[in-house]
């Protein structure tokens, strides 16, 4: 029996949904277009072709993993974040459209053509880091992450993108080992969810995304309380921090920003309407800021 473009996704669609998967046509469309070598206008001018019987079989296998909830950007070991494509696996968190507001802020900040220098914490696939060095040429940046197998990600692809030579990565905990360097951008997503949330979390994330991204201790805020004073050291006077939050923790961490001495903090929300970055300044030279 043969088997259609079209009658591959539905019939992907309709197993993906008795699994319970949250996105079961979206991601249908995708398995069948990775399996398939097809492209999605393929879908719609194209859609009686058939599958071969190999293409059967890998889309037989990708439905299988992604029934047991096996994240899609695994299975196919890639991830579209803003206006590039990334790789990514086990040891790096797959990035998400809310993380974007970051980048959509920065690039709003800083005009193409200007030059800045960009320090990522915890840069994990290198996303943010990558995605505004891509779009501002005259920039440079600098991705810091604890994990080698992480680096390793954001290594592979720089070198996809061509950006190698204006993104530096680093092995390290945080800010420890920077020095005297300043930044005129900081950003970071650290590990925001409180440790014993994690079990409650769905299983694309608590089975297949790195702990050490997740975790971020009892309260989920112990990356901030290290980061609020560490973030505003390395920032230039008038520099600009953004940081992803978990949505119920706004209060706190604009309080840890502002008690650190930040300036203009401010919350900023995803697409949902839902609280997603603080943002803000180191005070500027001669606004309450002492040289260096």
């Amino acid at each position: 029996m043969t088997l259609t473009l079209l009658q591959a996704w539905t019939q992907g669609r309709d197993r993906l949904k008795a699994a319970g998967v949250d996105s079961p046509v979206i991601d249908a469309r995708l398995l069948v277009e990775a399996a398939a070598d097809a492209r999605r206008i393929d879908l719609v001018t194209d859609p009686y072709r058939v599958l071969s019987d190999e293409q059967r079989s890998r889309l037989d296998e990708y439905l299988d993993r992604r029934s047991r909830r096996e994240p899609v950007s695994r299975i196919l070991g890639r991830k579209g974040f803003w206006k590039i494509l990334l790789q990514v696996n086990e040891h790096v968190l797959a990035p998400r459209p809310d993380t974007e507001v970051i980048v959509d802020l920065v690039l709003n900040a800083m005009p193409e053509g200007r030059r800045f220098d960009l320090l990522d914490l915890g840069v994990g696939s290198g996303a943010i880091l990558l995605a505004i060095l891509a779009e501002r040429p005259a920039a440079r940046g600098l991705g810091v992450d604890i994990s080698e197998e992480a680096l390793a990600v954001a290594r592979e692809n720089a070198a996809r993108l061509g950006l190698e030579g204006k993104a530096a990565l680093l092995r390290g905990d945080w800010t420890h080992g920077l020095g005297d360097d300043l930044f005129d951008v900081v950003v970071s997503n650290p590990p925001y969810i409180a440790s014993a949330e994690i079990e409650t979390l769905d299983p694309e994330v608590r089975h297949h995304e790195p702990r050490l991204a997740l975790d971020g201790g009892p309260d989920g805020l112990d990356a901030y309380r290290r980061l609020a004073p560490e973030v505003l050291r390395v920032l230039k006077p008038g520099g600009l921090f953004a940081l992803e939050i978990g949505h119920t923790q706004a209060d706190r961490v604009l309080r840890l920003m502002r008690e650190a001495g930040a300036d203009e903090v401010a919350l900023h929300k995803d697409l949902a309407d839902r609280d997603r970055v603080v943002a803000g300044r180191k005070k500027a030279l001669g606004n309450g800021e002492a040289t260096r």
